[in-house]
């Protein structure tokens, strides 16, 4: 019996890296000014996707919205025993770069390589990730969009919150732990429009803002402040997550809530950096000057500072007002503060 003819560099196989091969499931959603079409076989991984992105308000950036090809694929696995950055969680992603290829890799069975020349991700998941659903998502698959949504629209990346009106929104910055959460959460339940809890992205041009309004990210005693039938339901409809730095959080799921999310890219009116300190005379808002706004935005923007992009951003930003924004004794006083930045309606 003639044996079959194995594989090799001088004889590939037919179409060895799948390029041709179609898939079972293909979703297009509407994120961060892009339309991504999002391909998988696997039923699991389209709904890590649909948790993080179905039923958002569509933003439009541009005059033309730029399409993308983000295709995940689920995979056996290594059988070696894979080591872990603590107990309970994967390892940490790694960000690679060579020549135009841009990857993240946890490990060598899971990572995500792109490239925004072609506007296309590849997104490789071990089946034994998805007992890490919350990392898939927040690792791997916010990894590949957006970088993809950033560089090809010339968009500026930054760590900071957004809430607005009327389509003008005031950026909200500090560290982790500064409260940025907890004065979205009490923003959106005294009215106010949403645009992003952690990550905006902004177009230099006209400080346009676009962001994710999908989840806030609380800790519990952040909603010691509420009335304890609004608290319970929020606790109702939490996940719990545990973040890298071993933080728990609540993580709320806004497009369960009757919360205004922004319906557009919000302009951005100004800027304000949360601080740890009481205000004394009674006002919140200390205006700052703009060689120390400038100075603390480059600061709090390390890796923005080093996009394409940045110098257009940084020159329209230094015509913005910006503000200190110190502590109250309440979460909603911080909330009336940042009114007073937007429009009267």
């Amino acid at each position: 019996m003639r044996r079959p003819r194995r594989s090799s560099l001088a004889a590939p196989p037919p179409d060895p890296f799948g390029e041709r091969r179609s898939v079972a499931r293909c979703e297009r959603l509407r994120v961060l000014g892009g339309a991504f079409d999002f391909e998988t076989d696997s039923a699991r991984l389209l709904r890590i996707v649909r948790a993080a992105y179905a039923q958002l308000p569509v933003h439009r950036i541009a005059a033309s919205t730029p399409r993308f090809r983000v295709r995940l694929v689920l995979t056996p696995g290594a059988n070696a025993r894979r080591p872990r950055a603590s107990p309970g969680e994967p390892p940490a992603v790694r960000a690679l770069a060579a020549d135009g290829l841009l990857c993240g890799a946890m490990d060598r069975a899971n990572f995500v390589a792109l490239t925004p020349q072609q506007r296309s991700a590849l997104i490789v998941v071990a089946r034994d990730m998805l007992r890490y659903p919350y990392h898939v998502r927040y690792e791997l698959l916010e990894f590949a969009v957006y970088v993809l949504a950033a560089r090809v629209q010339g968009l500026v990346p930054l760590h900071a919150a957004c809430l607005g009106r009327d389509d003008e929104g005031v950026l909200i910055m500090g560290p982790s732990g500064a409260g940025k959460s907890t004065v979205v959460l009490h923003g959106l339940l005294a009215g106010l429009d949403f645009l992003a809890e952690d990550s905006v992205l902004v177009r230099p041009a006209g400080l346009l803002a676009t962001g994710v309004a999908n989840f806030v990210h609380l800790r519990r005693d952040s909603l010691r402040f509420l009335a304890g039938p609004e608290r319970r339901a929020l606790l109702r409809r939490a996940a719990h997550i545990r973040r890298r730095s071993g933080v728990e959080k609540l993580e709320i799921d806004l497009r369960r809530l009757r919360c205004r999310l922004a319906s557009a890219p919000q302009r951005i009116r100004a800027m304000v950096f949360l601080s740890a300190r009481h205000a004394a005379s009674g006002r919140l808002l200390v205006r700052l000057p703009r060689r120390t706004v400038l100075a603390r935005l480059a600061a709090a923007q390390r890796y923005a500072a080093q996009q394409p992009g940045w110098t257009a951003f940084r020159e329209q930003v230094a015509r913005l007002p910006g503000y200190e924004l110190r502590r109250g004794g309440h979460p909603l006083a911080a909330v009336e503060a940042l009114r007073e930045l937007l429009p009267d309606r």
